[in-house]
Order: structure tokens, then C-alpha cells, then sequence
């Protein structure tokens, strides 16, 4: 596997970036699955930043100080794979090369963030990963403005990315890209695998933009290197002229052909599918190597790569040594650091959370989440996000901080634009590079816009805020295009994911309670645009357990379950009607089926029937009620009030269709004993990591 038996002579460059050809086509081969053809067309690219530019150690890779590196077209990981191998991390050797793509290996099929050690974000749907790049650029000017001193540059990296032809179509890459021009990031430097080729075909099928002035306008530095094949020396020289150019990012387009020196070079037959042996043989004759020879890595190559263990504890070692010496004359600043990047929360953070009583100002759930917002800002400065262009509706604008800007990096306070989906990808990418809770901001309805950033902040395992107004009907004249239906139950379907919709302002202090606490889990907060009642019952720890009674009557007539602004509802509906109601609050549903059986049953007792009460789809409700008043239809123009009106979500009406369904189907019901499966589930398990790797 690791010899000098090279049957020509080559230098040592030529050597190392032929290994990584022929090595990354065995392990697509031996996969029998993969896209052998984008890694040897960026062999040369990959050389040039694993072997002399980026800064990294092997054996640290969670050193702060390290340079960042996204592979956004994350369909050829094998690539990024086989440079850890090479340059010696632990997280991966030759046997997970050869077992790339082999369930539960920690070599996947994409590159997955908590599953391979020294990976900075899962990437694989295209322009994501260059939209996460944006945020760890964003993060790293940030956090430097913030702590760096003139005599310590504490935060002083890089941001480089690897991308294709896929990642410049996708919507979200240009979303991200424009935003990185507007701020200016001058750190983030991206070089682009311009091969023309897609799984269809040539690019002239579907892609015939100017790339180039694309970014130009954007407010980029375009540069070019005409042969990334070969001419390493010029792939270099960019970098360099990339470094130098601190007030704009810097794309390099670098023109390469996918599937270098196989017979299907240049062509979409290296796209998506291993070469086959006899291409292969012929790819490593024309390269020198022995045909026969399976991941061949020639001794001097790997020993080459392999000194890059020692640089890397050489660098962290006088970064620490530098770190010690700002730690002592900064010792506020250094502790803060530790705190942040450690995941920890400031000492009684808890006691900040505003409480609410009876009585107290009825207030719309987004209004309660700007003051809980602040509230946490104020003393927790790794708070840092923002709105794609509706702060005054989100309420999430920060009192304690200015806008994060290229002249104010030290701002907290991001102005995404109209840019949904550019703003959740960015938002992973703060989180990604550490020491950063971020916050974003939309209406629910747009939470679609976003969804592919929402669902990998989950795969994972970013400390990732959504905060989702505008949650129901109640928003009124908007309409139907606005008024979500099937978002909630998205959500709630999608795994480590916590969706909360809370009934008021306690529930809102505990939403942020449960969010803040979590490690590797996101938030989704679902907030009203019309006032709510500060209701009797309610507690920022009831939101803990899910779902919780706030009205206990003994031997109810029925037990109402309900979310958001219609928990109000409820408490109001059961005045109207004859007999015994308890009404339950479920804040977040996911938190609930991960309580003890014994503590459900409680909640939802045996015998006695569940009436669930939601302004969203049915989906899931039929787990923990016997009959769901829901919305089976989309929404419709007009007040608020009136919209609930008609679909018959007022306290009056909900009475009404109460009363009928206990008059007729849940008599038949009764006989059965009303069961649900919440009362029987074992409780579920939320664990990101899931998979036992081999």
C-alpha cells in the first residue's frame, strides 16, 4: 500500500497529484458507487491547498486557529477523504478508504459533519456547502473584530472552498455569494472546478452564463487559471493574489477536465460512476504507476503529506504559546472565548427570562420573542443573526449591538435581504466555525424557502435558532400564499428538530430555555402575529416536558390539547360548554414523546377522550387525540379574526364541533377506551448520533 516502486521518473509534485488521480479512482471503484471524475480533475487544486496553503494540523482538527475548508460539491468526498488520509488525521485511514460509501464507514457517500472528524459541514445538496462558507467567513471577522487585539491576532484564518458547476446554478449559492460581496469578505476564497460538465451532459445544455462577470457584479475578485491540470504554479499565485485583496472575496475559476486521464475524460461518463478496471489500468500505466497495484501510495508521497503532522502541532504549539500570552494580559476576553467555544452559557443566564401572569398585557408570541431576544443578547454575546428583510415583523432586532457590516464586523445584527435560503445556510456556517449560536428570521410560510438549510442543520447537529412569525390563520390579509397549513407538521416530522409553538409568553421564555440548552439539536419557533393572552398555568418549565396540563379538572368529560394561540382558544371554549374540561398545552411535541410513559399517561390519561385543537394540517395529531379540529384546506384574504371565523376557530365555534363529535362519534368511541399511541409508545430517543460507525 505504501511503496517507492514508481516504474518512471516523475517529481515529487507530479507524484503526489497522479496518487491522489489514481488513489481516489480505487476507492470509487472498490465502492462500485461515487463520482470518481470531479477529484481527479481537482487533484492538482487539492494538492496545492492540502500541501502548501491552508493551515491545519492533522492530529488538532478542532484547533481554533485552523484555516476552514468546505468541499461544497460534497459529491467528491472521496477526494476530501483521501487528503486526510494522506496528510495523516486520524478520523480516517486506508481500511475507511476502502470502505467509502459501506454503511455506517465514517468515508459516507457525502461528507457528514459529526460522522468524520476534521469535516467543517455537511455538504452533498449542492450550494450549500459555499453558502456555509459565507457564514464561517462571516464568523471569522466577527469574532476577530470582537477579540483581537493590535498585538494578537487570535482569529486570523482563511476561508477556502471547493466547488463545481452544480453549486454556481443552485439559487441558494447565489443568494450567499451576493450577500459575501456585499460585506466584503475578503477571507473567503473559492475555487471553482470550471470542467463544464454536469450528470446531463455539457454544460452548454442547460449553463451558457458568464460565471465571471456574474461575480464581478456581485462584488467579487474574478481571477483564472487557464490549466488547473498541471499548472500548479499558477493555482499558487491566485491564492496569493486572493490573500492580498482584503476587501472582497475571491472566486478562482479554474478550468480543469473532470476525469483527468481516464478514456471518458471530459465527458459526463465520469460524473457519477466508478471507471471500471480496465480504465483504471490504463489510467495508472499513463501515470507511471503499476496497473495491478490497488491504492498505491508511493512512499515519498506519503511521507511528503505526512509532514504535515508536524508542521500542524508546530503551528498550534506557538498559537498556544501566543494564545497563553493574550490570555494573561486579556483575561476576561480569554475566558469569554473558552466559554463560547465550549458550548457553555453564562453563569445564571436563566434568571434573565422574562415571567408573565394573569392579567398581564396580552402581547403577540413574536413580540414576547424580541424581548426574550434581547434579554439573552444582552448577556450572551455569541448570540449573532438576523432577518431576511422583516425585522420590524420578527421583532428580532438587537438593542445591545449595531449591524454586522464590513465596517462594523463587530456587529451581531446580520441584514440578510430577501434571501431565505442563503440566510439558513449562512447561519449553519456561524455555527459551524464555533463559538456562535446563531438566529434566523422569516415568516413560517418561508421556512419552505429554507427548508434544505433547516433539514441539515439537523442532520448536523448545528445550534441553529428559527425563528418563524406570522404562524396561523391570525395573520390575516395576507392570504393563503401566507398563511401556513402543512409547515408545523414539516417540522415536526423532520428528526432532531425541535418545533415549538407556544400559547404565551411563559412558554415563549421556555421555548428559548429549551433552545439555548441544546448541544446538536436546532429550533423552529413558531410565533403569533395576533395578540395572546397571558394565561393562568402556563410556566417557562412545563415547556420542558413537551406538552403539560395548565387547566386539571378530576374526571374530565374530555382533555383539550392544543398549540400556539389556540390553547387560548380552548381555555375560552370550555367556559362555553357543560361539563369537565382540562386543557393541556404541547409546546413542542418531539420534547413530549421523549417523557417517561408513566408522565404521558398522566397528561393523556386512559378512558378519557383527547380533543386536539391546531390551525395547521392534521398530520400526527391522530398519535396523541381521538379527534383533531384542524385546517383541511388552505387558508384565505381577510382580518384575522374574521379568517378564524370562517374555518371555525373561535372559542364559540370550537365549542360547537366539541359538543358534536362527544355527541356522535365519541360516544361510539367511549367503547373502546379512547386509546392513543402516545399512551403505549416507549419514549423516543433524539440522538444525532445515531450510527455506530465501524
Amino acid at each position: 500500500e505504501s511503496n517507492s516502486s514508481v516504474t518512471n521518473i516523475m517529481s515529487l509534485e507530479s507524484k503526489q497529484i497522479a496518487t491522489i488521480r489514481t488513489l481516489a479512482a480505487d476507492v470509487v471503484q472498490k465502492a462500485n458507487s461515487g463520482h470518481p471524475g470531479a477529484p481527479m480533475g481537482m487533484a492538482a487544486m487539492a494538492h496545492v491547498l492540502w500541501g502548501e496553503v491552508m493551515k491545519y494540523s492533522p492530529k488538532n482538527p478542532d484547533w481554533m486557529g485552523k484555516d476552514r475548508f468546505v468541499l461544497s460539491n460534497g459529491h467528491s468526498c472521496a477526494l476530501q477523504y483521501l487528503m486526510m488520509y494522506l496528510t495523516g488525521y486520524d478520523s480516517v485511514g486506508m481500511d475507511d478508504l476502502k470502505k467509502f460509501r459501506v454503511c455506517r464507514s465514517r468515508t459516507p457517500g457525502h461528507p457528514e459533519r459529526h460522522a468524520t472528524k476534521g469535516i467543517e459541514v455537511s455538504t452533498g445538496p449542492l450550494g450549500q456547502g459555499i453558502s456555509n462558507a459565507v457564514g464561517l467567513a462571516i464568523a471569522e471577522s466577527h469574532v476577530a473584530a470582537t477579540y483581537n487585539k493590535p498585538d494578537f491576532k487570535v482569529f486570523n484564518n482563511f476561508t477556502y472552498v471547493l466547488c463545481g458547476d452544480g453549486c454556481m446554478q443552485e439559487g441558494v449559492a447565489s443568494e450567499a455569494c451576493s450577500l459575501a460581496g456585499h460585506l466584503k469578505l475578503g477571507k473567503l476564497i473559492v475555487l471553482y472546478d470550471d470542467n463544464n460538465i454536469t450528470i446531463d451532459g455539457d454544460t452548454d445544455l442547460s449553463f451558457t452564463e458568464d460565471v465571471g462577470k456574474r461575480f464581478e457584479a456581485y462584488g467579487w475578485q474574478v481571477l483564472e487559471v487557464k490549466d488547473a491540470n498541471h499548472d500548479t504554479e499558477a493555482i499558487k499565485a491566485a491564492i496569493v493574489l486572493a490573500k492580498q485583496e482584503t476587501e472582497k472575496p475571491t472566486i478562482i475559476k479554474c478550468k480543469t477536465v473532470i476525469g483527468f486521464g481516464s478514456s471518458k475524460e471530459g465527458t459526463h461518463g465520469v460524473h457519477g460512476a466508478p471507471l471500471g478496471e480496465d480504465d483504471i489500468a490504463q489510467v495508472k500505466e499513463k501515470f507511471g504507476f503499476d496497473s495491478k497495484q490497488k491504492f498505491f501510495v508511493p512512499e515519498e508521497v506519503l511521507s511528503a503529506y505526512r509532514g504535515k503532522i508536524d508542521e500542524g502541532k508546530k503551528m498550534v504549539a506557538e498559537y498556544e504559546k501566543m494564545y497563553s500570552k493574550y490570555e494573561a494580559k486579556y483575561a476576561k476576553e480569554a475566558a469569554e472565548i473558552k466559554r463560547r467555544f465550549a458550548q457553555k452559557l453564562p453563569e445564571g443566564w436563566e434568571d434573565v427570562l422574562p415571567t408573565y401572569k394573569p392579567g398581564d398585557k396580552a402581547l403577540a408570541t413574536r413580540s414576547l420573542s424580541g424581548k426574550v431576544l434581547n434579554a439573552l443578547a444582552n448577556i450572551m454575546p455569541e448570540l449573532v443573526g438576523g432577518s431576511a428583510d422583516l425585522t420590524p415583523s420578527n421583532k428580532t432586532a438587537l438593542g445591545c449591538t449595531v449591524d454586522y457590516q464590513s465596517t462594523s464586523p463587530q456587529g451581531r445584527y446580520i441584514r440578510f435581504g430577501v434571501r431565505e435560503h442563503g440566510m439558513g445556510a449562512i447561519g449553519n456556517g456561524l455555527h459551524a466555525y464555533g463559538g456562535i449560536v446563531p438566529f434566523t428570521a422569516t415568516f413560517l410560510t418561508f421556512i419552505e424557502y429554507m427548508f434544505p438549510a433547516v433539514r441539515l442543520a439537523a442532520l448536523s447537529g448545528h445550534k441553529h435558532i428559527f425563528i418563524m412569525t406570522h404562524d396561523s390563520l391570525g395573520i390575516g390579509e395576507d392570504g393563503p400564499t401566507h398563511q401556513p397549513i402543512e409547515q408545523v407538521n414539516i417540522v415536526r416530522a423532520t428528526p432532531n428538530v425541535l418545533m415549538f409553538r407556544p400559547a404565551d409568553g411563559n412558554e415563549t421564555s421556555g421555548a428559548y430555555k429549551v433552545a439555548m440548552e441544546q448541544e446538536d439539536t436546532p429550533s423552529v419557533l413558531a410565533l403569533s402575529r395576533q395578540n395572546l393572552p397571558q394565561l393562568a398555568g402556563t410556566s417557562i418549565e412545563g415547556v420542558s416536558k413537551g406538552a403539560y396540563t395548565i387547566v386539571e379538572e378530576k374526571d374530565p368529560d374530555a382533555i383539550l390539547i392544543a398549540t400556539g394561540s389556540e390553547v387560548a382558544l380552548c381555555v375560552e371554549a370550555a367556559k362555553l360548554l357543560e361539563g369537565k374540561f382540562s386543557i393541556v398545552s404541547m409546546p413542542c411535541a418531539k420534547l413530549f414523546d421523549e417523557q417517561p410513559i408513566e408522565y404521558r399517561r398522566k397528561v393523556l390519561p386512559f378512558k378519557t377522550p383527547i380533543i386536539a385543537v391546531e390551525m395547521a394540517a392534521a398530520s400526527g395529531w391522530y398519535e396523541y387525540a381521538n379527534h383533531a379540529i384542524v385546517m383541511r384546506t388552505f387558508g384565505v384574504s381577510g382580518k384575522g379574526s374574521h379568517c378564524m371565523d370562517y374555518f371555525g376557530f373561535t372559542p364559540k365555534k370550537i365549542a360547537g364541533s366539541i359538543k358534536e363529535w362527544l355527541g356522535n362519534a365519541g360516544k361510539e368511541m367511549k367503547s373502546h377506551g379512547f386509546a392513543v399511541a402516545a399512551q403505549f409508545e416507549e419514549p423516543a430517543k433524539r440522538n444525532l448520533h445515531y450510527v455506530e460507525y465501524i
